[in-house]
């Protein structure tokens, strides 16, 4: 990397001590070198101990001058410095607050406050860290915040008063916040009323829900504005250019956890406020060329899907619904006939079991995405070739059979509970999804398969359970076909129809006919859809998971 020049460099004071402080267009460093006398058989050596910090441009938060007097109020503690050291020190000081990295991918906003001899020094000094700030283009300026006050524990708008505006508020970042009064109003508001161009971002703050809301208002506005109809499957989507943040504050946080590392509020705030950007791939679902809904983490139909179904009916048991209908859905063992067809994502780097985690900085989401992108432009070079027909003549795979679960993870879907998630390998950028099919086999072996989400085993090394990296894929289930077979009045019509009223009553104790699919904990009201996976159709204020060993290396602070 290339060696950065000087922008300023001075001796301050810092809790009583003197450092070298220096500031280039990349680093703000700061490092103490004192003198230490030690006797080496008989004679007095000079050593020399060296305290160093350094923290990234890009991830200082804000700089003001403070004010000081004879006593020094310095991170909640009143300091007594000597005479000698606060002569000529203590009547100038300015605060640089710093994003500390601490364990699980947490951040924190820590302050360091440096005492000048001069009121113009002081002032040259907040002023170069300014103009620094004012280069980082990335960073927003005025966001546009909704916040769902029933979401979760009903937490939502004191998480935000207390724990995010004070940090936007302390980064000059000005904010339009809108409190949600009902089901779909953020996805209502910003498919109409709300002038984009304003803001530099919209954030939300509650669950995975509400970020569900957001998406659907940002993607069908921009669809709208270009003229792409969104009821055609083999359309191509116009990406989002409005980055979007999550303010975690529902009861799963699972597109926070999986882009960030853990879901905590004032984590995702600094992410904000550093103007940090992921894309993100989004899935769209279609039943008969109508539009339903995107997903940017997991379809499940099965196991997931009659999950979700049956916890809809226990939301009065609040969040631990979800382990009461995950124990009657596995006691239960329903499982599901049908066809799954899929197109493979064959001319891209990685796989579902090659173990390459999804990271901030991906190579694996860079490289496919610009082929994807590669791709895009020699399809508008060729206008005159159909993109659907093209797609006939590629590998479409066909698998019939008995499903306990069919699941299409767009991302790892970690959460606390499962830190590798679904599927350990999948890519938040790469545009495909990983389409996993677990058939019917016994209670025992589906439990080993659940239990792998939770330890370390390879979740795939089981003989009932394989998984395809593609970019498309439809589910038919069978009763479909045997609707198709009723209406043409074939033979055995009679068989099928009392077949059909058995199953549609399952109090004889066989398999329901149809399970539900489970969209991103929305309950989808098809069985057969059409799935396509968009290449980096949105873009959020993260970065990806970081390599926790790589940074704890990182030339960061600690608490001073």
């Amino acid at each position: 990397m290339e060696k950065q020049p000087r922008l300023l460099s001075s001796q301050l004071l810092l809790k009583n001590r003197v450092f070298e402080v220096t500031l280039n267009r990349a680093i703000l460093a700061w490092k103490e070198i004192t003198t230490k006398k030690k006797r080496v058989s008989g004679s007095i050596h000079n050593t020399f101990k060296v305290d160093s910090y350094c923290v990234p441009v890009s991830e200082i938060v804000a700089v003001r001058e403070t004010e000081v007097d004879s006593r020094t109020k310095d991170e909640g503690r009143w300091q007594k410095m000597s005479q000698e050291s606060t002569e000529g020190h203590s009547s100038y000081a300015f605060t640089v607050s710093y994003v500390e990295r601490g364990r699980q991918h947490r951040w924190r906003c820590n302050d360091v406050t440096f005492h000048c001899s001069d009121g113009l020094l002081c002032q040259q000094w907040v002023q170069s860290i300014r103009e620094q700030l004012s280069l980082l283009s990335s960073r927003p300026k005025h966001l546009l915040v909704y916040i769902n006050p029933y979401g979760g524990k009903q937490q939502g708008k004191l998480i935000y008063e207390e724990k995010v505006a004070p940090l936007f508020s302390r980064a000059s970042i000005s904010t339009d916040v809108i409190v949600t009064e009902y089901a779909n109003h953020a996805r209502d508001h910003l498919k109409v009323d709300v002038d984009l161009k304003k803001y530099d971002g919209v954030v939300c703050v509650g669950g995975d829900g509400m970020f569900s809301e957001i998406i659907h208002g940002l993607i069908s506005r921009t669809q709208a504005d270009c003229g792409v109809d969104q009821n055609c499957a083999e359309e191509k989507l116009v990406p989002c250019t409005t980055r979007i943040g999550i303010i975690p504050a529902g009861s799963t946080d699972c597109i926070c956890y999986a882009t960030v590392g853990i879901n905590d509020p004032v984590t995702s705030a600094l992410h904000i406020i550093v103007g940090d950007s992921q894309p993100l791939d989004v899935c769209s679902v279609h039943h008969n060329n109508t539009f339903l809904r995107y997903s940017v983490s997991l379809l499940g139909y099965g196991f997931y899907g009659d999950m979700l179904r049956d916890s809809e009916r226990k939301r009065w048991m609040g969040p631990v619904r979800y382990d009461f209908s995950g124990v009657k859905t596995f006691l239960t063992h329903h499982y599901y006939e049908g066809t799954v067809s899929f197109l493979p994502a064959t001319d891209i780097l990685g796989t579902p079991r090659d173990k390459s985690m999804c990271r901030a900085g991906c190579y694996i989401c860079q490289h496919n995405g610009q082929l994807l992108s590669e791709d895009s432009q020699l399809y508008k070079m060729e206008e005159d070739i159909s993109h659907s027909a093209a797609e006939m003549q590629g590998d479409w795979q066909m698998i019939r059979g008995k499903f306990l679960a069919i699941n299409a993870a767009s991302m790892s879907c970690a959460c606390p509970r499962s830190p590798k998630g679904l599927s350990p390998a999948a890519h938040l950028a790469d545009g495909t999804t990983d389409l996993i099919l677990v058939r019917k086999c016994s209670r025992i072996n589906f439990l080993r398969h659940l239990l792998r989400h939770t330890n370390k085993d390879d979740q795939f090394d089981l003989a009932f359970v394989e998984v395809h990296r593609v970019r498309k894929f439809r589910f038919t289930p069978k009763q479909c076909e045997s609707d198709l077979d009723l209406r043409q009045g074939g033979a055995g019509g009679g068989k099928k129809l009392f077949g059909q009223i058995c199953r549609d009553h399952p109090a004889c104790g066989c398999t329901p006919i149809n399970s539900s699919w489970n969209c991103d904990g929305e309950i989808l009201p098809h069985a057969a859809i059409e799935v396509g996976a968009h290449c980096q159709l949105i873009r959020l204020f993260a970065r990806g998971i970081e390599d926790q060993p790589l940074f704890e290396d990182y030339c960061t602070p600690s608490v001073i």
